[in-house]
Order: structure tokens, then sequence, then C-alpha cells
């Protein structure tokens, strides 16, 4: 059987020279079919300090044959070392190991002289990136089988009491629910059915040799590689057992002392979670950042790339604001910017509230561009009074099957949803992304959030979703922004709860940096200080403070054409005023008119010019 398998090469590290080996049919004790390294092959002199803890097994293989003399020093291959006899190892990845020195997935490492993986050549594996699985062996009511059973005899075990015997290695999905749904049909509620269907599925037909498993047991997180195909065993009771072969590689790492953002993973509740938007921080357990880059040396990853590893335990960071952004801006210093960047990063959620025309949702922009270094790790959505949960983070919507033209009711991501997997993907973690929320108060927000409340609160915990079951929490990366519109009287103010998960920032014409902005615009902009002057009249005469007026309304190009003030004026700024007046009987115009206001302002210069305050 062997002779039907071609010859693989493996390349050593840093342009090494090729390495040789032949597949075998025969399985090995880990449940892997055995490699043979060819006599004549090259083997690296030294190995990366991860070695031992990552595949002890393989690190005293390797001892072993260099003790005996089948690994020595050649002078066939200068500066390494050489294979000077056939060595049968258990797997593929055993064998790239002992050359390599360091870890290494044969399935995908060892190739043919045409670059063809040897994953290929075996039934049931394909080529691809490696998965990290979680496996539950421990339950309250149950016996501890990571201790028992998988530790001790190199396995991962999945009960499946009722499903029949003949379900084979990479089966569908669509043949799986047809055997739970008769198998199970007295013994498992629907929505066990559809979670038993999907942790079959990943265990039968998704995992596969090289993929990482991991177990949790007596607080501990354990790390081991997949090293053969799902057996089912059927005890006498008629009872299925469904077990892998796993080489568990290093010692169990104290839940305690696990990034947060797996701590979560790994408590989803599952049979066996799909940890594979985790395996960077998985695979860097242990391992300093000098030898994961030494490690990401050996591969051949990008020259110059960061070993994706050292990426996901890199911390979210928000940059410090500049002066050129606070003259960007037009703020009046730099340490109000530098608050609300700390006030963003302690609290996670902010909400900038005021009166209409103080920039709330332009500065909202700008300075989440800012932090989070682009505008392609922004997104604004807009409250509205109908606004639902289903709008906001997942529901049920019409959606129309292209092929057929039918439409169905299907569960669609909405976009706090779909941001908060952009934010959580791999190699993104540690990047800033800001969620701002237009018109926050403008929605029932208690609807809106639904269970998501508990989660402005607490980042490091997970909830059930309502709708699709799932475990869900709040990537630590992202950050939300809300606007609120005080002058809106139409809607309730946030309830206490969610003033309790936000800080609020006023944006108000009373105080800076609101107050001086039109200003300092002007200035800026090589205008005169009129329309500052004529707003800081206006406010003066508004007693209401949710009332007065911001500066934006002022700071657009058609003020400053023939006309424009007297324009913004009569068809912005006056409408707003008589809303607020409604049924009080009071002379809009001659309030808060253009002539009124140009007349004190008239009139405070004068008394100015004499030595007397204004006010």
């Amino acid at each position: 059987m062997g002779e039907e398998y071609p010859e693989f090469q493996l390349r050593l590290p840093h342009g090494g020279p090729t390495a040789h080996g032949r597949l075998l049919s025969e399985m090995g004790t880990n449940g892997s079919q055995k490699m043979v390294v060819l006599a004549g092959s090259p083997a690296r002199p030294d190995v990366v300090p991860s070695f031992l803890l990552r595949t002890p097994s393989s690190h005293r293989l390797r001892e072993k044959l260099i003790a005996e003399g089948a690994i020595r020093e050649t002078t066939t291959f200068p500066g390494w070392l050489e294979v000077v006899r056939d060595v049968e190892c258990n797997s593929p990845s055993a064998a790239g190991d002992i050359l390599m020195g360091r870890s290494s997935n044969g399935w995908l490492e060892w190739k043919t002289a045409d670059g063809r993986p040897l994953a290929d050549f075996l039934e049931q594996v394909w080529s691809g990136p490696s998965r990290a699985w979680l496996v539950r062996g421990v339950h309250p009511a149950g016996p501890d089988l990571v201790q028992r059973v998988w530790l001790p005899e190199g396995r991962v075990t999945l009960a499946a009491p009722w499903l029949r015997p003949e379900v084979v290695q990479g089966v569908s999905k669509e043949q799986l629910r047809t055997f739970v749904d008769e198998d199970y049909e007295s013994t498992a509620a629907y929505n066990e059915k559809v979670q038993l269907v999907d942790e079959l599925h990943a265990f039968f037909s998704r995992m596969r040799p090289g993929d990482t498993v991991c177990a949790v047991s007596e607080g501990r997180l354990y790390i081991g590689e997949v090293t053969g195909s799902v057996e089912q065993r059927v005890a006498e009771d008629g009872g299925s057992n469904l077990r892998r072969p796993v080489e568990w590689g290093r010692e169990g790492f104290a839940l305690e002392t696990l990034p947060e953002e797996l701590r979560l993973r790994l408590l989803l509740k599952h049979e066996v979670v799909d940890l594979t938007t985790s395996k960077a921080i998985i695979d860097g357990l242990g391992v300093s950042d000098e030898e994961l880059v030494e490690e990401a040396r050996d591969t051949t990853a990008e020259s110059g790339a960061e070993p994706a590893a050292l990426t996901a335990r890199r911390e979210v960071e928000l940059p410090r604001p500049t002066e050129e952004l606070r003259e960007r801006l037009n703020v009046h210093h730099v340490d109000w910017l530098q608050e609300i960047r700390d006030l963003v990063e302690d609290e996670k959620q902010l909400i900038f509230y005021g009166p209409p025309g103080t920039g709330k949702t332009f500065l909202a922009q700008e300075i989440a561009e800012y932090l989070g270094a682009g505008r392609e790790q922004v997104k604004l959505v807009q409250f509205h009074p109908s606004y639902a949960y289903e709008d906001f983070f997942e529901g049920f919507r019409p959606i129309e099957d292209p092929q057929t033209h039918e439409v169905a009711f299907r569960l669609t991501a909405g976009p706090l949803r779909e941001f908060a997997k952009v934010a959580g993907r791999e190699g993104n973690r540690h990047v800033p992304h800001f969620l701002i929320i237009d018109e926050i108060n403008r929605a029932n927000l208690a609807k809106v959030f639904g269970e998501l409340y508990f989660l402005l609160e607490y980042r490091d915990r997970s909830v059930r979703l309502t709708y699709s079951g799932e475990d869900f929490f709040l990537p630590r990366n992202l950050f939300i922004i809300g606007t609120m519109n005080t002058a809106d009287r139409s809607i309730a103010l946030v309830d206490a709860a969610m003033r309790r998960r936000f800080a609020f920032v006023e944006l108000s014409p009373r105080i800076e940096p609101t107050a001086g902005l039109l200003r300092r615009w002007l200035a800026a902009e090589g205008r005169g200080p009129e329309p500052a002057e004529l707003l800081d009249a206006l406010n003066a005469r508004i007693d209401d403070a949710d009332f007065r007026i911001g500066p934006s309304y002022l700071m657009k190009p058609g003020v400053f054409r023939d006309g424009g003030l007297e324009r913004t004026w009569r068809t912005k700024i006056l409408p707003l005023l008589e809303e607020h007046h409604y049924g009080d009987d009071v002379d809009i115009e001659g309030r808060y008119g253009l002539p009124a206001l140009r007349r004190a302002v008239a009139m405070g210069h004068e008394k100015t010019s004499e030595g007397f305050d204004p006010e």
C-alpha cells in the first residue's frame, strides 16, 4: 500500500536542504498513518525554544535518535545534521517535528515534488489552514474524561448514545440532520437536535488531522493535535461513542492566566466549539515574543510579516490626541480631546449630548476615525422611533431566493453583530473599531438593546442570544459613541440603566469646546466675527439651555454668500425657536430676528468702548 503514495519532500527552514519521506498505510499508536523519514535526509542542528513545550513526544524521539546516532553530524550537508537510517514515525507531523526542530503540521508541510501537500492524498483529509476546537470532557454530574481517559490514552471523545452505528466520517450536515431527527426523535427537543447536528458534523466532518484540540479540566486548559480519523464505538448497551486520536503535547495552562477573549470562548455552552478565530492566541500560549518571531522565520510566511500569535496578543491602544487634531477640529484645548480619549478607553461607551447644531455627529465621526486610525474602522447607524432589536442586532427578515425568487424569512445579522464580527477577526483584535449611534435617544433603547444591555457593562461575559440561541460577547476593541439631541422632547430621555453604561459629555453653546467654536473657526477661515457675535446674542435671550442654538448652522459656505446669513437665519434658526415657543405668544422676529440682535450687538460694542461691561 505504501508504494501507492508518491515520495514526499520537506524543505528545512532558512533555505535549508530538502528531506525525503514515505507515507505508510500502517497506523501509528496515535491513530495516524505512519511515515518514514528516509536515510540521507538532512535535519536541523538546533531546535526552537518552544519545541519541548509544544510537542514533548517528538522532542523525546529526536533526542533518542541523536543519542543512538541515527541523527548525527555529517559532511553531506555542512552545518546540518543527517538521518543515517530510515526512521519510522507515528505520523507525518512527528516526522516533520524531528527534522524541523519545532512543531509542524505534517499533513500540510510534506509535499510532492510538484508542490501538492500530503493531505491531498488521504481520504477525508484536505489541505488548507488548520482549525482549532474545544471539546468538553467535564460535566458537573459526570466523570472527568479529560483526566481519566483523554490525557492518558491520547484521545478525545464525544458521546452520541442514540446515533446509529453506520454513520461515516465526512457525512454531510443534511444527512446528519435526518439521522438525528430519526434516532433522537423522543429523547431530544428541537433546539437540542439543532445543536447536536452542529456538534456531530464538526466532530465527524470538519475536524481533521493537524487541527488543534483543546480541553478544560480542573481549572486548566490542555492543548493537543488531532492525529487521525473519527472512530465510532458501540457499547454493549447499544450506546454510541465517537473518538479521535490526539497527541496531547503541552502542560495545562491555568484558566485565570489566559487572555480574556479566549476565556470567554471557553465558556461557550456547547460540546464542540470552533475556536479557530482564537487559534493564534492558543498557538502563542506559553511562548515568548522572541520565540514566536524565531518560529515565524522557519515557516514560509511572508518575509517581515508579524507572526499571527504575536499580533493576537497585542493590546488595544488608542492614540493620544495631537495639537494638529485640535486645530483641525477647532477645539479649545488638546486636554479636552485627551479626556474624551480616556473616557472611551475606560468606559468603552460614550454619548455626546446637547442642543442641535453643536457638532455632536461631526465630532463623533472625526474622533472615532482618529482613534480608530481610519474610516474603515468606523460604522454609523441612526436610531429612529421604529428602530428595533431586529434592525440593530439580528432578526428574521424577508429574503428573496436568487434562483427561485421565492421570499422566505431568514435570520439576518444587523449592523452591530456584523461590525462585532469584523472587529473580532484574527488580526483585527488590537485595532480599535467604533460604532457611532446617531440620535441614540430617538429609539426605545430597552427594546433595541435587549439582552445586550448586560454586555455594555460586562465586557468579560457572554449572553445567549434571543433569536440564534448562540453565545455572544462584545469584542474588547469595539467602542460605541452615541449622539443625543436634548431639544428632542418627542422622545423620552435615556433611562437610568443606559446612563450607568455610558459616559456623558455635554456639547453646549454655554461651555467649551462649543462656546468659542464659531469664533475659532471664523478666525481660521479669515472671516469677520459678526456671526459669532450674533449667535452669542441669540443664545443669551434663550432661557432653556437645551434649546440654545449650536454654531454648526453658521459654519457652512452658503452662509457667506450674498444674503446667506439672513436666509439661514430665516429658514433654519427661527423655525426652531417658533416650535420651542409654540403657544407662548412670543414675538419670534422681534426677539430673535437679525435686526434686533444686530442692535443688541452694536449696543454692546458701544458700552464696551465706553468702559462698561455689556453684561
